[in-house]
């Protein structure tokens, strides 16, 4: 389970484990981390946690959210990542999670016997040409943190790619989906970051 070390000019305050959907931040004691200081907004960001991955979003506060020294508006966050709000460090910790990120496609083997049958994406081009990624999670992480990032979310078999992370918009068969939602269909190509994917089903 992942959690977060909250400290204020090194000494540790508290450590809140990442145990449900949404971790609130902020100056309101409704909240689940409560920080209070004046520069930190009544509700200041949130952690969102989906299939073990998890996403710090900055909610339009006054002051802004920074994660390890850079101003972020959503993040994808990693351990060891330090999130920075006024005088206070929250240091966000893993603990045996496993992200995929791209580079990181497992080999194409099927298993024996299996009878569900789900989409996945195939790597078009680079060292990982031929690569497949079965998409078998809720939600699957792709990019790389700090660059590109994106998620493929899975509803009842219907699968759906979001831009969460990078200044240059996720692109679908050459097209920029920005901040949209974009239901993916049979042969449509993600671009993250000059990796090319074709999403493929059965």
């Amino acid at each position: 389970m992942a959690k977060i070390s909250v400290t204020l000019e090194g000494a540790i305050l508290q450590e809140i484990p990442i145990n449900k959907v949404k971790i609130t931040i902020g100056r309101r004691p409704s909240n689940d981390v409560v920080l209070n200081h004046l520069a930190i907004s009544g509700e200041h960001a949130v952690i969102e946690t989906h299939s073990n991955d998890s996403f710090l979003e900055d909610l339009n506060s006054t002051n802004g959210t920074q994660v390890n020294g850079q101003p972020v508006k959503r993040h994808f966050l990693q351990n060891g990542d330090v999130i920075s709000l006024a005088k206070y460090k929250l240091r966000f910790e893993m603990d045996g999670m496993h992200h995929v990120i791209n580079s990181q496609f497992p080999d194409p083997n099927p298993v024996p016997g299996a009878s569900v049958k789900h989409a996945f994406v195939k790597v078009l081009n680079g060292s990982n040409a031929g690569r497949q990624l079965v998409l078998s999670k809720e939600l699957t992480t792709l990019g790389t943190p700090g660059v590109q990032v994106a998620t493929i979310t899975r509803t009842n078999n219907t699968y759906f790619l979001t831009h969460v992370e990078g200044a240059q918009s996720t692109l679908v068969n050459d097209a920029g989906i920005g901040n949209k939602v974009r239901e993916l269909k049979q042969g449509d190509v993600i671009d993250l970051s000059g990796t090319r994917l074709m999403f493929q089903t059965g």
